[in-house]
């Protein structure tokens, strides 16, 4: 039987729970600079939530996807006081990556997910590059440890980290992206690689 209530039960109580469950987290960063925006963050999808608390209050735009789980997460986004961009990098594509972009040239600092809404996980497809080489600004990778988490049985294996965590923010060195194909295809790979090492 579909219980018809649990959707909106959810939504309503999801950001309350994860707020107080961030507020017991316990963070660590390296990586740290003195960046100078514009740029774009990228991320695993499966790292939403231990990053989400850590960047709170900054004003920092996040392209999130229209599916029912990006309403989910504007709400709880939108209460750490994030600004969003609706879309995403494969349906309504095009809409979502000149959001970034038009963000992006008005000098805010957009965060993304490289391997979302829907996978494959941990493999970065041309989104959030072409949106860097388009704007002309570097992407940065962040990446999130957990000492203690639940990870969900989702396409990304999502991370919630259990009450009173340690997690190790890391970030790499600023990408920049070149000219062309070439400098698209070449900019997949150092993002790829730079997220691969600082969730090692």
């Amino acid at each position: 039987m579909k219980l018809r209530w649990a959707e909106p039960v959810a939504a309503a109580l999801g950001p309350v729970v994860i707020k107080t469950l961030a507020a017991t987290w316990r963070y660590r960063a390296s990586g740290v600079r003195p960046w100078q925006s514009p740029f774009i963050f990228v991320l695993w999808h499966s790292r939403i939530l231990p990053l989400l608390p850590f960047h709170k209050h900054n004003g920092h735009v996040l392209l999130i996807s229209r599916h029912r789980d990006g309403e989910y997460l504007a709400n709880l986004a939108e209460g750490w006081g994030y600004r969003f961009v609706r879309g995403s990098t494969q349906r309504g594509g095009e809409v979502g990556l000149l959001g970034v972009v038009r963000a992006l040239q008005a000098g805010a600092i957009v965060a993304m997910t490289p391997d979302g809404p829907r996978g494959p996980a941990e493999r970065v497809q041309p989104g959030a590059i072409a949106a860097a080489q388009h704007a002309g600004v570097p992407l940065v990778a962040a990446g999130a440890r957990a000492s203690s988490a639940w990870y969900l049985r989702s396409w990304d294996r999502m991370c919630i980290p259990k009450p009173f965590a340690g997690i190790d923010v890391r970030f790499g060195p600023p990408i920049s992206i070149g000219p062309g194909k070439e400098g698209l295809r070449q900019g997949i790979a150092a993002v790829q690689r730079s997220l691969d090492e600082v969730n090692a």
